[in-house]
């Protein structure tokens, strides 16, 4: 019904999914980043080359799915960091301001109301 070398060859297009089913500990970070899984599942749902059995292509599901569930832990590792490290940048009482100074002057944060600009785009409403 199917061949098996699309599984076993390491060149195969769903070796990877494979591997990610059955030898979770095999696949890599690089691996992992390198799938993707839209045009993998659609190759499963509907393979243009041979019929995949039914059991095959629940095992070949398993894979995307450990392979899904790693790249959200690893984006859940990535979003943790950044969360960290931009509390450590903005934690209270590190301003660069002298502390009889808590409030800048309204010259230096605001930009000057200068609309003669824009009147002058202005087409005449006559």
């Amino acid at each position: 019904m199917f061949d098996m070398q699309l599984f076993t060859s390491k060149r195969g297009p769903l070796a990877k999914i494979w591997l990610a089913a059955h030898w979770d500990k095999k696949i890599t970070k690089t691996h992992v980043f390198e799938c993707n899984l839209e045009t993998t599942v659609m190759d499963i749902i509907s393979p243009q080359v041979i019929k995949i059995g039914l059991r095959t292509s629940g095992h070949l599901l398993l894979g995307v799915v450990r392979i899904y569930s790693r790249k959200t832990k690893y984006l859940l590792a990535d979003c943790s960091e950044a969360i960290v490290k931009i509390r450590v940048a903005f934690r209270p009482g590190q301003t660069d301001l002298p502390s009889e100074n808590t409030e800048a002057p309204l010259n230096t944060i605001t930009l000057p109301e200068n609309f003669t600009d824009f009147e002058l785009q202005l087409p005449d409403a006559r």
